[in-house]
């Protein structure tokens, strides 16, 4: 009996190799047009300290339809979202480090939709992280909308008693964690036949024969982070034979807020009144979710306002002016302490960092060497618990300083060795190498 052809094969993994995150896309729709991925239903693991889950706010929904205009559309923070209404991304895991807390730990079913009144994308998510940038909408006031499955997992660094990176190889420490379970018959991985004997999918199951019962009941931890809970709540989402996105930003292993080099602490304190988000309380209705999102998308266009005035003139009289409006008082003592340090303020860029201080900060923490590998082990011993990826795509995010320029080359470096050892031979494409020079003058982005 024949086997069902899957989808097409690479012959080696290829990984895609970004500077901006968003520059993935282009490789994801080239794969789905080339038949490597499917055209609806693409599931993804997203390892990254900033979820990417953001839309864009002013964009017509129609935009997704349009490949060259959406490209230009697309940013760091809003890249997911658009393939999800356009019907190509169904299921996200979004694998945070534990120092990353933007959305709440757990499983979160939305649609993504078309907003009948406004024509942008729009999500039925009540989790801050959507309110406080206004994308909230009910799914009765959208068209055309899509399902969409979010996992968020923490994945935290293997503890130090179970990781060397001299001598040894991961599994010695952690073999007696797993045993292997055979793939189905007729699974293909990049031109394998169905005679051929193919690699063992290896899980969080019962120890192998022989193996000390009493030491692996000490070493498996289901705890929330671990690799035991990781691996649990991903092998939900993926079968065997499911085409799959492993998607990895650097920074997911050491993680800069480029804004806090940019302001002084007190002007970081003044930004986080003025953009301080005030959600709905538990459980809020409907009428209550609606005024929240009105209030904010008033509050942010408020403050848009307020500095590209700023940048036409700075004067006593326009910041005394603006200081006057509800909630914006603080705003005369930031413009007068960013001026001690500069005569001319990029308000601008001001108001990209002021966006970062709603609910919760971005992100900052900068890994040692020795916590990077055990985040890398960590990355390692799930990703051998789960099916091989149809396609790697991968953000250095260093140009805009998320992932610290000093430690970027090492860090892509590792991950792409455990990624070699676990899947053999890749196709790598550094394609950040290509588009270095019309970046030089990267600045810092709200992500």
């Amino acid at each position: 009996m024949s086997c069902v052809p899957l989808k097409r094969s690479y012959k080696e993994l290829p990984v895609w190799i970004v500077e901006d995150h968003h520059d993935v896309v282009g490789h994801i729709y080239r794969a789905i047009a080339s038949r490597h991925l499917p055209l609806t239903n693409i599931k993804m693991i997203h390892l990254d300290s900033h979820p990417d889950l953001l839309i864009p706010v002013n964009m017509s929904a129609d935009t997704v339809f349009d490949k060259e205009k959406l490209f230009s559309e697309l940013s760091i923070e809003n890249w997911i979202m658009p393939m999800v209404y356009a019907g190509h991304v169904s299921c996200v895991a979004w694998l945070h480090p534990y120092w990353a807390q933007q959305i709440r730990e757990g499983e979160h079913r939305m649609a993504v939709g078309r907003d009948s009144s406004t024509t942008t994308i729009r999500v039925t998510s009540t989790d801050n992280y959507f309110l406080s940038d206004g994308l909230y909408l009910s799914e009765k006031q959208m068209e055309n909308s899509k399902p969409l499955r979010l996992n968020v997992v923490k994945v935290n660094p293997v503890p130090s008693g179970h990781w060397s990176l001299t001598g040894r190889k991961p599994e010695e420490d952690t073999r007696g964690w797993f045993t292997k379970r055979p793939r189905p018959e007729c699974s293909k991985a990049w031109g394998a036949t169905c005679s051929e004997p193919l690699p063992g999918r290896v899980d969080l199951q019962q120890p192998a024969v022989g193996s000390n019962l009493s030491s692996l009941a000490d070493d498996v931890d289901d705890s929330e982070g671990s690799t035991s809970y990781v691996v649990k709540r991903i092998s939900a989402l993926l079968s065997e034979t499911e085409p799959y996105v492993l998607d990895i930003d650097l920074d997911f292993f050491t993680c800069k807020n480029p804004f806090k080099e940019l302001y002084t602490q007190e002007e970081y304190d003044i930004l986080k009144k003025l953009y301080n988000f005030r959600g709905p309380s538990p459980d809020a209705a409907e009428e209550e979710l609606d005024e929240c999102v009105d209030r904010r998308v008033h509050q942010l266009e408020d403050l848009e306002a307020a500095f590209a005035d700023l940048l036409e003139d700075d004067g006593e009289e326009t910041v005394a002016r603006w200081a006057g409006n509800p909630g914006m008082a603080p705003l005369a003592q930031l413009v007068s302490s960013l001026k001690l340090r500069n005569q001319c303020p990029d308000y601008e860029m001001v108001h990209q960092a002021g966006l970062t201080c709603d609910s919760v900060e971005l992100p900052h923490h900068i890994s040692t060497d020795e916590e990077i590998d055990r985040l890398i082990l960590a990355m390692e011993l799930f990703l051998k618990a789960l099916p091989i990826p149809t396609l790697i795509t991968m953000s250095r995010s260093s140009l805009d300083e998320y992932c610290p320029v000093e430690q970027v080359d090492s860090v892509q470096s590792r991950v792409l060795a455990v990624l070699e050892s676990l899947y053999g031979a890749l196709d790598v494409h550094k394609d950040y190498e290509n588009s270095s020079v019309e970046t030089q003058d990267c600045q810092p982005k709200a992500s």
